[in-house]
């Protein structure tokens, strides 16, 4: 009887460490996760530093339109007041202040 008691627990015995060496190994790996956690949340990707960009530039865009659209309204209203001195003249609609060369 003692001998089929001592032999099940040796069978078992990888059934039970099993576990214990799955959570010694995520205990070990917590701290380096935690860190490239970290590293993920305080840097930008390059995909993200472009839709930033992207969404920088939508809203100069729109901006710009808006102050295009009032400019051009108050002179409508008011010709007197625009005589020569267009600020927009010459850009075209969505120009950001940069041309690419012509090769």
């Amino acid at each position: 009887m003692r001998n089929l008691v001592l032999k099940l627990a040796v069978l078992t015995l990888p059934l039970t460490t099993g576990g214990c060496v799955k959570t010694v190994a995520s205990v070990v790996k917590a701290p380096f996760q935690a860190a490239g956690q970290v590293v993920d949340w305080t840097t930008t990707s390059q995909d993200e530093a472009d839709r930033n960009y992207g969404r920088k530039m939508r809203k100069k865009e729109a901006r710009d339109g808006r102050e295009r659209r009032e400019y051009e309204k108050q002179c409508r209203k008011h010709p007197e007041q625009c005589q020569g001195q267009n600020p927009y003249q010459g850009q075209p609609q969505g120009y950001d202040g940069y041309r690419a060369a012509n090769d």
